[in-house]
């Protein structure tokens, strides 16, 4: 009898763990419905575009608030693992994800690109993974940025991609953005 109910307890506390984990995935996806706003369709001409970089086969680990690698944004697959092949056009970045629908993210959207180790709750050793920041269609330059992550299955150099990706951008991007992470970088030294 006492087994009995230690295994009715124990397959309650299960259900219960199972509904609080939906819950907040849930919630998660409803506080982002509003950050994904509306991603850019892929565009039909780029099957006559050439590719700036061999494409790269590897894993879309998903996407975060930019700055905060554990934030992962819920809404419309975005925070989906897949596989998935990395593609860069002159007119931007589209990351061909299996089993869920594109993620193009056009140069316009574009913020910046760094290598990273850690994205979306996946930390990965090596020579890291590749961070894409962009800003959603339909959002303000004042809105949030998003960070995207790509770990490349090959010999891919991330490195590579990042070069690549920042020589799309507007020079006002980059220059701004150096600018800025080096008064920042200043002033961390200063405070120590």
């Amino acid at each position: 009898m006492a087994r009995t109910l230690w295994v009715i307890g124990l397959a309650a506390l299960a259900v219960l763990v199972i509904y609080g984990m939906r819950k907040g995935w849930n919630k998660r996806k409803r506080g982002h419905d509003d950050l994904a706003g509306s991603l850019p369709g892929v565009p039909s001409e780029l099957d006559s575009l050439p590719e700036l970089l061999p494409a790269s086969v590897g894993l879309y680990v998903g996407t975060t608030v930019a700055g905060d690698w554990q934030n992962r944004v819920t809404a419309a697959t975005l925070g989906n693992r897949a596989s998935a092949t990395a593609r860069l056009y002159r007119t931007g970045v589209l990351l061909d994800r299996s089993g869920d629908e594109p993620l193009w993210i056009p140069v316009s959207a574009l913020h910046d690109a760094r290598v990273d180790h850690k994205l979306a709750n996946k930390v990965v050793p090596g020579v890291g993974m590749l961070v894409i920041t962009w800003r959603p269609d339909g959002h303000s330059s004042s809105a949030e940025p998003l960070d995207s992550g790509f770990r490349h299955g090959d010999e891919t150099d991330p490195a590579e991609w990042v070069n690549a990706i920042r020589a799309l951008l507007p020079t006002t991007n980059t220059d701004s953005d150096s600018e800025h992470d080096d008064e920042a970088a200043v002033e961390r030294q200063e405070e120590t």
